[in-house]
């Protein structure tokens, strides 16, 4: 949603653990304070949602939310500038209930999630529209099951009751936990269906166009995810599964009803420019260049609050390749990221996760592996002129490819031997797990962002929580639960039709290089539809939560990252942080510790 006027906190938005509220932005006029009777008119109501959507950005975005959803996984380790601190410690696993990553989710999701209480609860007695009543209660309905997802996928069980009763607005902070509840985890899991069963009735049925207001689409995706997550719980259901199935096979047989679909070019979907394109189900939302509106202090150095920092956090240290003792970056480029260095992508991901780099166009459209000549200095002015003249010294003018990350060491070596002009790297030569001694390696491009004030700056793009694409995934995945390994394959086929495209092909060679890619039911395993996950979504920060919710953290982590070197079964929950243990006014406080962290 376009949100663009500074709003402030909800005094009375709090949690059941005196937590601070959260800012919000919105188009109404600015206020200092609230009474609960301003939660029962339509002004607060609909204040109360948008400042709901904006806690968001705490959980997608900054350093700390990114930290929890792909640093110790298959997918990504940590890079050089992540050896430390929270990053370290959950690339490692020697998590400590003090992490800052972790106290993120805990400290803010508690206080939206209040509001959205209020909403479900004052909205029913307030006169207004029925058709925007209906709406109001299916966003807050929605959003309030995306938070408990947040905090049940990190923690497990968490309490519903906020010092007045089980999903019940509360307006007075409690030093009470109330997660002793042997049933809490059923109750979170049915809660959370619950709201977005009720999202998908109540909710219109298509998003706005060139903006992220919640639709039916959105409700019908993350209630399929909601499902397959508990399908794999200690509290499952018999019915899971089916009911996963059903859920995605709605939404994609009324893909146009929904108005959803496919994008033919997997490129254009995380593409500049382009982010409000139909395959996104639903972003959480930032503006290009307006920091107010984005709640950002300041751009260029903020790393967390509700920042948006995906473009420079997997980027590696590419201003420092050099050819003829020339640096071939001696600034950075607004499109190549600031190389923080905190994410660094797994030998797995890139050799085998993404082998297939010619049929297949989604690894080429997920990393860059190539850079072209260019720069961030304006053009006439002496630093540009200056460039472009060292540039041409050593051969070189903009768009040329100034280095290469060649997919194999042999390619690399034919390259090397035919005296290319840019540098090449070999994937030995590069940064992984395995090697730390060069701060080079593909950078995931899915967050590139020019539209900046300076290369320093954090990101304006809208954050993606939701694709449709990820449907397909779900809806296989059920199918392989359910024993229809042949319709799962028909919906992984779904998806590899669309990544075997790239512009320019022939209608021959296209239809060569999907055939090429094709699967059948006999490949269909849990693990096969997790390798298709990461070449569908990789570093889309939903990695840490889907193999811990499935149980296949720990298989695959230390079969494909050499660096958790800690990890044990019970780090598939994070530890409850030390600051909510604190503030407990139980005596026994460990008692609420999730196992293993006391």
């Amino acid at each position: 949603m376009k949100l663009k006027h500074t709003f402030s906190a909800f005094l009375l938005g709090i949690t059941a653990f005196a937590f601070s509220g959260c800012q919000s932005v919105l188009d109404e006029t600015p206020r200092t304070a609230f009474t609960i009777d301003y939660f029962k008119t339509q002004d607060g109501l609909q204040s109360a949602i948008y400042t709901a959507y904006a806690g968001l950005r705490y959980d997608f975005g900054p350093i700390g939310a990114m930290v929890l959803g792909n640093v110790g996984t298959d997918e990504f380790t940590y890079g050089d500038q992540g050896a430390s601190g929270q990053t370290l410690e959950c690339g490692i696993y020697s998590i400590s209930p003090t992490n800052g990553a972790i106290g993120t989710p805990w400290n803010r999701n508690y206080s939206n999630i209040n509001l959205c209480n209020a909403v479900v609860e004052f909205a029913p007695n307030v006169t207004m529209d029925a058709t925007n009543k209906s709406k109001l209660l299916g966003e807050a309905r929605y959003l309030r099951a995306m938070y408990y997802l947040l905090l049940v996928e990190n923690f497990g069980a968490v309490p519903l009751d906020l010092g007045s009763g089980d999903l019940k607005f509360n307006s007075t902070p409690s030093c009470t936990f109330r997660r002793n509840d042997p049933d809490l985890l059923k109750k979170n899991f049915q809660s959370m269906i619950d709201d977005l069963l009720f999202a998908t009735e109540n909710l219109p049925d298509q998003r706005p166009a060139g903006e992220y207001r919640l639709a039916k689409g959105a409700a019908l995706h993350l209630l399929a995810r909601v499902y397959t997550y508990r399908a794999y719980s200690a509290v499952k259901q018999a019915t899971d599964f089916q009911s996963a199935y059903d859920t995605a096979k709605k939404l994609i047989d009324g893909k146009a009803k929904y108005g959803t679909d496919l994008l033919q070019d997997f490129g254009d979907i995380h593409k500049e420019g382009n982010d409000y394109n139909k395959e996104i189900l639903f972003a959480v939302e930032r503006l290009p260049l307006n920091n107010i509106a984005n709640e950002v202090v300041n751009p260029s150095s903020d790393f967390d609050q509700k920042v948006n920092i995906s473009c420079n956090m997997f980027v590696s240290n590419y201003t420092s390749v050099t050819k003829n003792g020339v640096t071939l970056f001696p600034v950075r480029v607004l499109q190549y990221g600031r190389p923080l260095r905190q994410f660094c992508p797994t030998r797995w991901t890139l050799d085998v996760a993404f082998a297939d780099k010619l049929n297949d166009s989604r690894f080429n459209n997920t990393f860059r592996d190539a850079y072209p000549i260019a720069t961030f200095y304006t053009a006439g002015s002496s630093d540009y002129t200056k460039y472009v003249a060292d540039m041409a010294a050593i051969g070189f003018a903009l768009g040329d490819t100034a280095f290469y990350i060649a997919p194999t060491d042999a390619i690399a070596k034919t390259l090397k031997a035919a005296n290319k002009k840019y540098v090449i790297y070999s994937p030995s030569e590069t940064y992984s797990n395995q090697n730390r001694a060069n701060n080079i390696y593909p950078a995931l491009r899915k967050y590139e962002a020019v539209n900046r004030n300076s290369y320093q700056d954090i990101s304006g793009r809208p954050f993606v929580a939701s694709k449709f694409s990820e449907v397909y995934l779900l809806a296989a995945e059920a199918a392989m639960a359910l024993g229809k390994n042949a319709e799962a394959a028909q919906y992984i086929n779904v998806l590899r039709d669309r990544a075997a495209y790239r512009s320019g092909l022939s209608a021959t060679e296209l239809a060569n290089r999907r055939a090429k890619i094709q699967v059948s039911a006999s490949d269909i395993t849990l693990d096969f539809i997790l390798d298709e996950r990461t070449r569908e979504l990789c570093g889309e920060s939903i990695r840490w939560p889907d193999l811990a919710m499935r149980g296949k953290l720990v298989d695959r982590a230390k079969k494909y990252n050499p660096d958790v070197t800690n990890l044990q079964s019970f780090h598939l929950l994070r530890p409850i942080p030390q600051s909510q243990l604190d503030a407990t006014c139980e005596t026994v406080k460990s008692q609420y510790q999730n196992p293993g962290y006391n």
